[in-house]
């Protein structure tokens, strides 16, 4: 194939688009960091990571992709044959699991249909029998990456108070960090997952556990094995602003710009920009005449939207179709979904001509490949892209 002019899209929902201020920082010469300077960088981020993740207790840093962290919130506060209740909402809650298994830990997995996120009823009544408390925790993805469904987890909380159960709460937030609101203190979250490659708008090799008073409680007595993934050296060196190894010293250099780029966006500005063009990408797929994979508006996510392509029709040669004729990358269905569906990333660094021009490439390539679907899908989106807050007024001044 020849080489396509124009730069590629990269919409698939993680790694996401990197910054140029971000890529910049990351190429700074590498400082020492067991320096002075470094401390002043470790401490900076360590303060912004719980701004974001929005809790008062300490975030710790790994060089790791989000399965790591997976691990590190599993070892840190269980023991080998520990009872763990998990929802089944998706191919990533799912790889959780196995994990959970590989550890020796006796994982009781709630049925889902991968089309929603978590049911917290079902929570509750699975807690409710418990009446021994064999349970010892919770773990929940908030974001399933694989088929763009939510979990609402301040009614998780509320289901396992409503129980009146001791478990810990585990989040996996890795697609969903700095994209969609997440409250580790004000939904009681022990231990919350993530990773630098979605929301954060870095490359793949950080990844963080966010702890609560009562999972550092819970670590004095868990007895699975750990040693990298220990979180006691960690919490003791964190404290002075350094680690116990060699971290990833240019990466955090590029979290520390990260972290300043949606400060100054603002928050809730970021989740409104996310959740503004998540709708615009609906319209223009239900104008196409494709099925959303999630089937409760309730647990849309903000993040990406997985669609389903018709009986007879390929996915990923849908997908490899866009690539090639518009250097667009899309999302490969994962696990039971494989060829089943493709998925639009619309997450980190994007904006609304980013966004269009991604449904547009996808638009000329159902026509082109003969999907059964109606044309007018983006100027769907467009309608529905209604202006975010102040850009009328920034655009008259």
């Amino acid at each position: 194939m020849s080489r396509l002019s124009g730069r590629p899209f990269l919409q698939i929902p993680g790694p996401t688009n990197v910054p140029l201020p971000v890529l910049a920082a990351i190429a700074k010469p590498t400082i020492d960091h067991r320096g002075p300077e470094f401390k002043v960088l470790a401490l900076e981020i360590f303060s912004g990571l719980a701004e974001i993740i929005q809790t008062r207790g300490p975030v710790i840093i790994y060089p790791a992709s989000g399965t790591g962290a997976w691990e590190a919130a599993l070892v840190n506060t269980l023991s080998p044959g520990d009872a763990v209740l998990m929802a089944e909402t998706g191919h990533f809650a799912t790889l959780w699991r196995t994990i959970a298994q590989k550890l020796g830990l006796n994982v009781q997995f709630l049925p889902g249909d991968w089309r929603r996120g978590a049911i917290a009823a079902d929570i509750e009544a699975r807690l409710a029998e418990d009446r021994t408390h064999a349970i010892k925790a919770v773990a929940v993805v908030h974001n399933e990456t694989s088929t763009g469904a939510v979990t609402d987890i301040a009614a998780v909380r509320r289901a396992i108070d409503a129980a009146n159960h001791p478990a810990l709460l585990l989040v996996d937030t890795i697609s969903s960090l700095a994209s969609i609101d997440y409250r580790h203190d004000d939904w009681g979250v022990d231990v919350t997952v993530a990773a630098s490659q979605k929301g954060l708008m870095l490359p793949p090799g950080l990844s963080f556990n966010a702890v609560s008073a009562k999972a550092r409680t819970a670590a004095r007595t868990a007895r699975l094995p750990r040693a990298f993934w220990d979180w006691s050296d960690m919490l003791v060196a964190n404290e002075k602003g350094y680690f116990p190894y060699t971290p990833s010293t240019n990466l955090l250099q590029g979290l520390k710009v990260a972290i300043k780029l949606l400060r100054d966006e603002g928050l809730e500005h970021v989740f409104a920009r996310h959740s503004r063009m998540a709708e615009a990408v609906r319209c223009c797929v239900r104008a196409w005449g494709l099925e959303i994979w999630c089937t409760d508006p309730n647990d849309y996510s903000s993040v990406l939207t997985a669609v389903t392509v018709p009986d007879g029709v390929s996915a990923d040669a849908l997908r490899s179709d866009i690539l090639q004729r518009s250097s667009v990358s899309l999302g490969n269905g994962l696990g039971r979904l494989a060829d089943r569906v493709f998925r639009i990333g619309h997450l980190g660094d994007f904006n609304d001509p980013s966004m269009l021009g991604t449904l547009a490439a996808i638009e000329t390539s159902l026509m082109c490949c003969g999907v059964p679907v109606k044309a007018g899908g983006v100027s769907q989106a467009i309608a529905a892209l209604t202006p975010l807050p102040g850009a009328t007024r920034a655009a008259a001044e």
